[in-house]
């Protein structure tokens, strides 16, 4: 709780675009890319690779996650949508050459 309350403290104005990138029984591997900014108005894209493995109900039971944070321009965002849920019709990350 203590790190997730800090973290979305932190990370203002959060964007998030995931995509499958593989899956096999009861793992999957997808990669990431958000967006956000800290309180002193800097814009960071944050992206990497997440790999889940679930139980047999379904739950998650490991989770690996690799990130990278890279501080970005304002005119270098890409996801860009209006309000907190990315529109379906939005474009991918390889669509955006992410």
């Amino acid at each position: 709780m203590e790190f997730l309350t800090k973290k979305f403290a932190k990370e203002q104005e959060y964007r998030l675009c995931k995509e499958i990138w593989a899956f096999r029984d009861n793992r999957i591997a997808v990669r990431f890319a958000y967006e956000w900014h800290d309180e002193s108005a800097q814009w960071w894209r944050s992206y990497g690779n997440e790999n889940w493995e679930f139980d047999v109900n379904g739950l998650m039971k490991v989770r690996w996650a690799s990130i990278n944070d890279v501080a970005i321009k304002p005119s270098e965002r890409k996801l860009l949508w209006e309000g907190d849920v990315r529109p379906d019709d939005y474009a991918s990350l390889s669509e955006m050459g992410l």
